[in-house]
């Protein structure tokens, strides 16, 4: 039992976590409870991105692309039908009908997104190193594209508007445990295992038998899933999409959360969301301007990135391998106890 316990420590500490910080949200103001709702969505899409970048080591550009995609099918499926007569008239019939529970319509989209996935994951899951990462990104650029043009189905480059808003942060946090769990019973399964190889050595894992592009393909679906299930959660909280905001922006903010976090740990990928979404927000407010003593600060454009870029650049400089150092977070040691280095605990 207790090894058990011992085993399963990330996922429950990980969990009582976000939990805590859902509590104390609750008995502070709507906009803190916002915003802690936002980081939770932002939060399945990165612990998603982490499941095949931590377990694979292709350093992925285009998840993002997944998140619009569920996004925009979560729409096609819950917008009043008259509403999308006005918005959206060239849908198809059995879309233009489509008036599912917001439940259904996020599963779906996480299901069309993984489907996408695996069209596109079966040339590119050949690729290795810089080569798959740029593919991820043609990926990225193509739904992106197709998201701000076709009129017909999204409405281009206008807004789409019309869905129930029905992502608080109750919701929110629901499925962060979900995709949670399911991001660290994927990693400690066999075919998990084996990613992992092959991200350590790629050439050995092949040598002892390993379906490196199999194992990469069934990951890049998986996490397609889990950042489709975000797009549409993200959608729902805010009642409306624009196709820019699925684009370079929230990529670099996403990659950089893994960084700062610890890429290789699903606990990194939670520590560096917990980090960037604090140290974020404290930018942003500086970024307005503030009075000081009597000392009145001009608001200062653009710090919220500068400040995001320096901190990564600073982890990648004093500590390359995040926060976590690419290990998962244990139980506190009981007296007498000691911790070996390399042990893959933090």
């Amino acid at each position: 039992m207790a090894a058990r316990l011992q085993s399963a420590a990330p996922v429950l500490l990980l969990g009582l976590l976000l939990a805590a910080i859902v509590a104390i949200a609750a008995v502070l103001p709507p906009s803190t409870q916002r915003i802690v709702t936002d980081s939770m969505v932002v939060l399945i899409a990165v612990i998603g991105t982490y499941t095949f970048v931590g377990n694979s080591g292709i350093l992925s550009f285009g998840h993002i692309g997944f998140m619009a995609i569920g996004a925009y099918v979560s729409a096609w499926l819950t917008i009043p039908p008259m509403t999308k007569k006005l918005l959206l008239p060239g849908l198809p019939e059995f879309l233009m009908q489509a008036h599912w529970d917001t439940v259904s319509a996020t599963i779906a989209a996480g299901a069309v997104a993984a489907l996408v996935a695996l069209v596109f994951g079966l040339p590119l899951m050949r690729l290795s190193g810089i080569a798959a990462s740029i593919g991820t990104f043609t990926l990225l650029a193509i739904v992106q594209s197709v998201a701000g043009n076709w009129k017909d189905m999204t409405g281009g480059q206008g807004s789409l508007f019309g869905l129930p808003a029905s992502t608080d942060m109750y919701v929110a946090l629901a499925w962060a445990l979900v995709v949670l769990v399911a991001a660290f019973l994927y990693q400690n399964t066999r075919s998990g295992f084996r990613l992992n190889a092959s991200r350590e050595d790629e050439v050995a894992a092949r040598a002892v038998g390993v379906n490196v592009g199999r194992e990469r393909l069934t990951s890049f679906v998986l996490s397609a899933f889990m950042v489709g299930v975000a797009g549409a959660l993200h959608a729902h909280f805010l009642g409306v999409i624009v196709a820019s905001s699925y684009f370079l922006g929230l990529t670099f903010v996403s990659l950089a959360m893994l960084v700062i976090g610890g890429i290789n740990s699903l606990s990194g990928a939670v520590i560096g969301v917990v980090v960037v979404s604090v140290l974020g927000e404290l930018l942003r407010r500086v970024e307005g301007g503030f009075d000081l003593g009597g000392l009145a600060v001009p608001a200062l454009p653009g710090l919220r990135e500068v400040g995001l870029a320096a901190a990564m650049l600073l982890i990648l400089v004093f500590r390359p391998a995040g926060l976590t150092r690419g290990r998962e977070i244990a139980w506190p040691l009981s007296s007498g106890a000691t911790r070996k280095s390399g042990d893959g605990k933090v």
